[in-house]
């Protein structure tokens, strides 16, 4: 493994989920801010890295990897201490179909660029973009507050900090940023507990660049 670089966004949830990977695997990683405001995601050198013009990109050496779930697995398969999937195949099954609640069905409708897309080609106003998002968010995280009571303890899966959790922690961020209730979600709010009782996770938090203040 190379010098690992973080191309992400300070408030993008799919780069904080590798920041938490990385920190929880112990991994130094350079960070190279990629303004999505500002559109730097659309530049030709980030576009080079990512056609998409996503983040984040995590490169490794000359190997750049997009995608947030697959860069996890990448670090998990390489730095396989301490784990973030179970021993067992039915143990990883499901820990990744509660991150996909997360980050396949939930995170994707509120992304940066589809909201953008419901108020500047929809004519969306702010109340209507709300209604969009509580109803995305509400009915994910519903699911997933389901999936804890059925297989969570003191995380979303069991008793050990795994890739769920990872993708839990930046949403229900989301859901307080846009006001979304969540008192309703008693096992998620422990498990996002949990997380932040480890002495790295709160050193991955989205801290805002004093550029944008």
């Amino acid at each position: 493994m190379g010098e690992l670089i973080l191309y992400d966004y300070w408030r993008s949830s799919a780069a904080w989920r590798v920041r938490l990977a990385l920190a929880a695997k112990g991994l130094a990683a350079s960070h190279v801010p990629i303004s999505l405001i500002a559109a730097e995601q659309r530049s030709p050198d980030h576009l080079a890295r990512n056609p998409q013009g996503l983040v984040p990109v995590l490169a490794d050496g000359t190997l750049l990897l997009s995608q947030s779930l697959a860069i996890i697995e990448y670090l998990e398969e390489t730095h396989p201490d301490p784990p973030l999937l179970p021993a067992d195949p039915a143990g990883r099954a499901l820990v990744r179909s509660a991150a996909l609640i997360i980050a396949a069905d939930v995170h994707p409708l509120g992304n940066l660029r589809v909201l953008r897309w419901l108020r500047e080609e929809l004519g969306q106003d702010e109340a209507a973009v709300t209604a969009w998002l509580h109803q995305w968010m509400g009915t994910g995280l519903a699911a997933l507050e389901a999936f804890a009571t059925s297989h969570g303890g003191r995380y979303v899966y069991g008793d050990r900090l795994s890739l769920a959790d990872l993708c839990l922690v930046p949403q229900l961020y989301n859901a307080r940023r846009f006001g979304l209730p969540i008192a309703d979600l008693p096992r998620l709010l422990a498990a996002e507990a949990a997380v932040f009782a480890l002495p790295w996770a709160a050193g991955t938090r989205p801290v805002e660049p004093e550029s944008v203040k």
